[in-house]
């Protein structure tokens, strides 16, 4: 099929365009305008990707227009469940028209018919004129076109080869005879994304058999006595209608009036000078670096002509005059040694053999002061010979007079602790700097350097390799190819402090440089050593749980099974759904994905817990199972080779709220709330028996920095009396004494007071409670009435974003929320509720941070041999020597509960244990 020297490729705009919006979103691509580039980007990929590789002959994109459509003529509720557009998609696809036609693609549309039919109706006449057609596209109903010369093409997911679906592919896919049947399956099992009905209780299997023993939907209803199953007979002829009405929203228009001109579609040559404009716009570096390479070399011209034309393509290590030495000789070190310590400020970088600061390996340091030039030390194999030849640098980095900047200096640091070295002095970290200023976005290098400085760094991959078993390593590099090694070290170092150029007045002019060097900085320090104490873990306890847990889960298997009435992979989604929603027919109104299988998410399972004992069990093997792979199988196997504990690495620049996160392992998310999900703390254990752990963990934190910020009365004096905030809430909302609240009112009380703030509604509330929806509207209304503060922080919490772009912690930490004047309800719903949220769940932040910046200092400056170890939302636990109990206890109630004034008092719970649960 692809030997066709007519190969006509019609992509659908709207639903590509939408793939790459939110397939991008998670991480969105936003550049130095504030525009939200993701799906522009994405799609412009797609379509590179197509041009290069499927090299098609002729092409177009069809889009939908404003104009009403024939559908929505015949069925107004057609497509309207379908959430309004997100504003950043809506204002990206003038943009995206740009770049078509700047790539000189024909525009396809007609009014009062949608993209599917324009395709549609060029692709049969097309393959009337002899071409082989390729409908782009990753929209199922599609499969109703598919001929011997009419294709599907699914774009590749996460860089997997795109999925070419002919005759055979779409038939075995849908379980039909031939393409045609997929308008019947549709009409069947309907279509949730554009809201067409199908008949209800009817899911994929059903409508297979039923297409299956009779061909059509117009059959099936004429002989619908013939159904043996009863339920299901009455099924079809209730909603026979519809059924036929289903299937004709589902049927792609052939006769649109739209002409086939092969002359028009015919590719051609894009327009370059229109392309650079538009992707110098975008900040699309990356991309036009590619596609304008691949242009020149297909027209005979040199990979680096297009780009030495212009100023403002991105510079590079070849492009760009350096000074980068590798230091090989002992004079030549003595001589740079001897510079660097007459130097106040210098950047360094380390090089290793991995990712992992507690495991890897150092191989070198590269180091600069100036822009243009660094310097790399190459350093010995094996720790004592390293931890020797370093020795004449341990001053120099010990010097606490002298500043430190790098790139995740963490990292860097951590790596020479190994090594003997505790770098000393003030940090200037560049990613640390940019989370400050842009929260949201990325913080890699390369990203920073391409953005900022408009130059592409070396890739890691051209040293070493791809990731997979044939990568290489950096020491195997440096033995083999030094000076390369040496320039990819250097530029690190060079890049990052002129990073540091850019970011210093921008912190200025935040005004989050405070925040930055009293704050983010300092708190390096006490991270890396919290990370090299690392924490003792019993792994004969967690190998006993894990025994246990196994005998659990198989009990809970059994009983899914008896009700299921025979065995499956519950694991599965598809076969759970088949089984809930088919055979035991939990429900007949099943939610569906996008890719029409039953959805049996948590939330969705929550919701259906009532209507079958059988759901509760699901919900409980789930919860083993991830209890039991996820942490108690897992934790072992994190264990440090060098000295048999687990380090967990803390991450400074993820959370945009400011809170810290924390990877192998995640602790933030071990369970607290079920006795089972309890037990993991029991194998985290003191040191040895001259140990004892001590945790600390601030009492209702943020409802405290609610009655601060808001200056609610009310609420603040709950607080400066002692009293139980949740009891003294439901006896306000509840207008009854405080002795006199009940269990239920005090809960439903607490629910308000922690939810009010993430902006919980009423259907929230009732969900959550299992209240009435009414019931719950009077409670929040009572709630606002009662704590009027807190209304009225609420409102000018948002006018403030709205008027300004952002919200500030206590600390000036900056939260921006570029959709906070959508004119999308809900995208601007979120970004009001964050409006709400982040200056609270910022400051707590804060707050803790601060309490660990000043109790290590404390802890240094005493000597103590105690260790901070662990750092989990509200709560600090430490190894405390048991002769050092009282000492460390002072220590850490004061600094934490005079870590941040507030109106209110703050409460910090203490215990120890001979565990963590215990010290909980």
């Amino acid at each position: 099929m692809d030997n066709n020297d007519k190969k006509l490729f019609l992509l659908d705009a709207m639903a590509l365009i939408y793939r790459a919006y939110f397939a991008l979103n998670r991480n969105p691509r936003i550049n130095s305008k504030g525009l939200n580039t993701s799906a522009v980007l994405g799609f412009t990929n797609t379509l590179w990707d197509v041009l290069r590789n499927e090299k098609p002959t002729h092409i177009g994109v069809a889009f939908d227009t404003m104009a009403p459509t024939l559908r929505q003529e015949g069925f107004i509720e057609y497509k309207a469940n379908r959430e309004k557009m997100p504003e950043e998609l809506a204002a990206s696809i003038p943009i995206i028209k740009n770049v078509i036609e700047a790539f000189n693609i024909p525009i396809l549309y007609a009014d009062g018919y949608e993209a599917d039919d324009v395709i549609g109706t060029l692709a049969k006449k097309a393959e009337k004129d002899g071409f082989t057609t390729f409908m782009m596209t990753p929209d199922k109903d599609f499969g109703q076109l598919v001929s011997e010369n009419i294709f599907m093409f699914k774009p590749g997911k996460f860089g997997n080869k795109p999925e070419k679906m002919g005759v055979k592919e779409v038939c075995a896919k849908f379980g039909v005879q031939r393409p045609d049947q997929v308008i019947d399956m549709l009409g069947l099992w309907g279509d949730s994304s554009d809201n067409i009905p199908g008949i209800p209780g009817v899911g994929e299997v059903t409508a297979r058999k039923l297409l299956a023993e009779f061909d059509n939907i117009e059959n099936l209803i004429a002989k619908s006595d013939d159904i043996k199953n009863k339920r299901l007979q009455g099924k079809v002829k209730e909603f026979a209608d519809q059924a036929l009405q289903s299937k004709q929203l589902a049927t792609i228009i052939l006769d649109v009036p739209v002409e086939f001109d092969a002359e028009q579609l015919k590719l051609s040559d894009p327009d370059e000078s229109k392309l650079r404009e538009l992707f110098d716009e975008l900040e699309f570096r990356t991309l036009a670096k590619r596609i304008f390479t691949q242009l020149s070399v297909e027209k005979g011209g040199g990979q680096q002509s297009l780009f030495e034309e212009e100023d403002d393509q991105l510079k590079d290590i070849n492009s760009t005059k350096h000074r980068y030495k590798l230091l090989g000789t002992e004079e030549e070190i003595l001589f740079f040694l001897s510079e660097l310590e007459t130097k106040e400020m210098f950047c360094f970088d380390t090089e290793t053999t991995g990712l992992d600061a507690h495991e890897a390996e150092l191989v070198g340091i590269s180091f600069s002061w100036e822009k243009g030039g660094a310097f790399y030390l190459p350093v010995p194999p094996g720790r004592k010979e390293a931890t020797a030849f370093l020795r004449p640098f341990k001053e120099i980095f010990e010097n606490e007079a002298v500043e430190k900047t790098g790139q995740n200096l963490k990292y860097d640091i951590s790596v020479l602790k190994w090594y003997d070295i505790d770098v000393k002095g003030r940090f200037f970290d560049t990613m640390l700097a940019h989370y400050l200023l842009e929260p949201d976005q990325r913080h890699n290098m390369d990203v920073l350097a391409e953005n900022y400085l408009k130059y592409k760094t070396v890739p890691i991959t051209d040293l070493i390799g791809k990731k997979g078993k044939n990568q290489g390593s950096m020491r195997d590099m440096q033995n083999m190819f030094p000076e390369k090694v040496s320039d990819y070290a250097c530029e690190d170092a060079d890049i990052t402090l002129q990073l540091r150029a850019v970011f210093e007045p921008l912190l200025e002019e935040t005004g989050t440089r405070e925040l930055f060097d009293k704050l983010e900085c300092p708190l390096i320090d006490v991270l890396a050593d919290m990370e090299a104490a690392g924490v003792l873990l019993d792994v004969e306890s967690l190998r006993q749980f894990s025994l246990q847990l196994q005998g659990d889960i198989a009990e809970v298997e059994s009983r899914i099974y008896e009700q299921a009435g025979r065995r499956f992979n519950i694991a599965s989604p598809k076969q759970l759904g088949i089984v809930l929603f088919e055979e035991m027919k939990i429900t007949e109104k099943a939610k569906k994905t996008k890719t029409g299988q039953y959805s049996t998410s948590e939330d969705v399972l929550q919701k259906l817990a009532k209507a079958h004992p059988v759901i509760n069990d699901i919900l409980e093997y789930r919860s083993l199972s991830k209890l039991k792979s996820t942490y108690v199988d897992a934790l072992p196997t994190l264990i440090s080779v060098r000295d048999k504990r687990i380090h967990t690495s803390y991450n400074q620049a993820v959370a945009a709220t400011g809170r810290l996160s924390s990877n192998n392992p995640n602790l933030q998310n071990i369970p607290i709330r079920t006795e089972k999900g309890r037990e993991i703390r029991k194998a985290f254990v003191p040191a040895d028996e001259n140990h004892v752990l001590l945790a600390a963990d601030y009492s209702q934190v943020e409802l405290r920095i609610i009655a601060h910020l808001s200056g609610d009365e009310g609420m603040k004096e709950a607080f400066n009396h002692g009293l139980d905030i949740h009891t003294a809430t439901a006896s306000k909302v509840y207008d009854t004494p405080l002795d006199l609240v009940s269990k239920e009112q005090r809960r439903n009380a607490k629910m308000v007071n922690f939810g009010i703030v993430y902006g919980i509604s009423a259907f929230g509330l009732s969900e959550r409670l299992s209240i009435p929806r009414k019931e719950a509207a009077e409670i929040i209304k009572q709630y606002f009435e009662k704590y009027p503060g807190i209304q009225k922080y609420m409102d000018d919490t948002i006018a403030f974003a709205k008027e300004n772009g952002y919200v500030e912690t206590m600390m000036k930490r900056r939260r921006y929320l570029r959709d906070i004047n959508s004119s999308n309800g809900t995208v601007r719903a979120f970004a009001e509720r964050n409006a709400i949220n982040a200056p609270v769940q910022g400051s707590s932040a804060d707050m803790i941070k601060v309490a660990m910046i000043r109790i290590h200092k404390v802890m240094k400056e005493k000597q103590l041999q105690s260790k901070m170890i662990l750092q989990v939302h509200d709560e600090l636990v430490f190894d405390a020597r048991v002769d050092e109990l009282d000492a460390l206890k002072e220590i850490v109630l004061r600094e934490m509960k005079n870590a941040m004034p507030l109106d209110v008092p703050l409460v910090v719970d203490m215990n120890t244990g001979q565990n963590w649960l215990e010290a909980h």
